[in-house]
């Protein structure tokens, strides 16, 4: 839903606002601060296993993305340049928006999602990139993080389930 909404907002704004450099600078900023606030913050919380999930998705969506500029080699919008699909500031901010969802939950993307969208937007705004672009960036950066991420709940709680000639067995364990 949230791919959406900025698919569709940055479809139509491309010829309602002009080039904006305090927009484009801020979504460069937002490129480099939230992958390395959210990896950051697996550090603090001492969630050495996310840290780990985190950089192969971060891995996988770099490799993928630029992988796809070399051989594609779609020019840019407004003949900025080249190697325009996909968007490569959208694949980053969306997996570590993604990773933050998958990880830790949605309540705690929120703010994540919110920037990965205004860093969307600013690359329609600077010119760099069509919706299409977007769209497969966001795509790459949101499947990398759900090949490599669990819940983090999920390592607290374990249910398990055994039979065995007509036995049952139902196990419940909570790791604190």
């Amino acid at each position: 839903m949230i791919i959406g909404w900025i698919f569709v907002i940055t479809f139509f704004s491309n010829n309602l606002l002009a080039q904006n450099k305090t927009i484009e600078d801020t979504g460069d900023v937002i490129l480099v601060g939230l992958p390395a606030a959210t990896l950051a913050t697996t550090f603090i919380i001492g969630d050495t296993k996310g840290s780990w999930q985190f950089t192969k998705a971060l891995l996988l969506t770099e490799g993928l993305t630029y992988g796809l500029k070399v051989a594609i080699n779609k020019p840019r919008p407004f003949n900025n340049g080249d190697n325009a699909f996909p968007s490569g500031h959208t694949s980053t901010v969306f997996q570590s928006a993604s990773f933050i969802h998958k990880r830790y939950g949605f309540k705690y993307s929120i703010p994540a999602y919110v920037l990965a969208g205004y860093t969307a937007f600013s690359r329609i705004n600077a010119q760099k990139h069509d919706g299409w672009d977007l769209l497969a960036g966001a795509v790459i950066g949101i499947g990398s993080t759900y090949l490599f991420t669990t819940e983090y709940q999920q390592e607290h709680m374990e249910l398990t389930f055994n039979s065995y000639e007509g036995n049952y067995l139902l196990g419940f364990t909570y790791k604190f």
